[in-house]
């Protein structure tokens, strides 16, 4: 049988990680529990969860346990890892709300039963109770603030000014690591690339204050092929939650990846076969479309179900075929509004500034004809607004 680590290689998900031909071998001959950390500050998981959920899946599948670790205590600080600014605290009762979501998107990736069934613990359950001195005795003794200083995930905030609140971060994620080697023997923390400071820095406590072996592994960034973070949409975040991302802005954000992108994207966030996944991409021309259509389906049929990802097909192709007969409408307002408005609130364009150069440019339609006016006040009825050559979405206009 594969071991479950040339699995996530092959497909692209391994970026770090320490001590590997030791975790390898643990890998291949026992069940490991590992553990994945998800701040609650939402109601829906987003695109950024996305590839460590398919790696637990792939993981939770090769027999090993997932234990999903929920920022109850952490949130209540707030993880600075490339953050610019201190984030907005949270209460108990939007923590257990956030969590209750999160576990729905969840099952569909894994199995909450049978025997290494995932689960779900709470930080807050054992950080609030701690007594400060005997923390600092026991955990911070083992804790170099010089290294500290160091990490990648403090020196952008090193710049506009850490607060003591934020530099204990490293150190309570690091503690949940030990906490949860006690009571629930896991050895491998599992995370994005981002967070490994964080998670080097509960492996190393582990080896340290309790000389057994524990593991960090991290995965790459869905990032785009010049670098960028994906997941983002003129409208804010790609959410798994189809009420905050439609089927269909859901199906066509993957649907309009860059054809750099989508052997990766593929890789990531899909179960297609490595042979299938070569086929479909092999060729670097128009035919790169059809690979991004069954991009597109899969992921929405794994997020959603496969009548969304149907649905969101058969609209996308009416889009852009011009048979709005077939495309989903959004009804809204025009009253008091302009054709600036109007883009502004369907999510075609950031800012009416923005909506004003992408009409100069020539690049908004209304059905078939080109929008000139900035100041083009529109009638009620049903039409088609074309943002290029990617946004097209129906309206019913009252």
């Amino acid at each position: 049988m594969k071991n479950v680590m040339d699995t996530l290689k092959e497909r692209g998900f391994v970026k770090q990680t320490v001590y590997e031909d030791e975790l390898r071998e643990k890998l291949a001959t026992e069940s490991v529990a590992f553990y994945v950390g998800f701040d609650p500050t939402a109601d829906s998981l987003h695109v950024g969860h996305y590839v460590p959920l398919v790696a637990m899946k792939i993981m939770q599948e090769a027999g090993h346990k997932p234990i999903i670790l929920i920022g109850g205590g952490t949130g209540k600080v707030g993880d600075p890892s490339g953050k610019s600014d201190m984030r907005l605290l949270m209460n108990d009762e939007t923590v257990n709300k956030n969590v209750a979501a999160f576990k729905e998107q969840m099952s569909k990736f894994l199995s909450f039963e049978g025997e290494n069934a995932a689960m779900i613990v709470n930080n807050a359950d054992w950080l609030l109770e701690l007594n400060y001195i005997d923390f600092l005795r026991e955990i911070g003794v083992h804790f170099s603030v010089n290294r500290m200083l160091s990490a990648e995930c403090f020196k952008q905030r090193m710049e506009k000014g850490l607060s003591f609140f934020e530099f204990n971060y490293m150190v309570m994620q690091a503690y949940d690591f030990l906490y949860l080697y006690q009571k629930y023997n896991v050895s491998l923390q599992l995370g994005g690339d981002d967070q490994w400071s964080n998670i080097l820095a509960g492996a190393d406590l582990i080896r340290r204050k309790e000389a057994k072996p524990a593991f960090a592994m991290t995965f790459q960034l869905l990032t785009t092929s010049e670098g960028l973070k994906m997941g983002k949409t003129q409208k804010g975040a790609v959410w798994l939650d189809k009420s905050k991302t439609t089927h269909f802005e859901f199906y066509q954000y993957w649907r309009n990846v860059d054809d750099a992108d989508v052997e990766k994207c593929f890789k990531l966030l899909t179960f297609v076969s490595l042979e299938e996944i070569e086929e479909l991409c092999k060729h670097k021309d128009e035919r790169m479309n059809q690979a991004k259509e069954r991009l597109a389906f899969e992921v929405t049929a794994l997020i959603h179900n496969v009548e969304d990802a149907e649905n969101a097909q058969i609209e996308a192709r009416a889009a852009f075929s011009g048979d709005i007969s077939s495309m989903e409408s959004t009804e809204i307002s025009v009253s008091g509004k302009n054709i600036c408005d109007i883009l502004v609130e369907i999510g075609a364009v950031k800012s009416k500034s923005d909506a004003r150069r992408q009409i100069e440019s020539g690049a908004v339609k209304i059905n078939d004809d080109k929008v000139i006016d900035f100041n083009m006040v529109l009638e009620s009825g049903e039409i088609v607004i074309h943002k290029g050559k990617k946004f097209h979405k129906k309206l019913i206009l009252v």
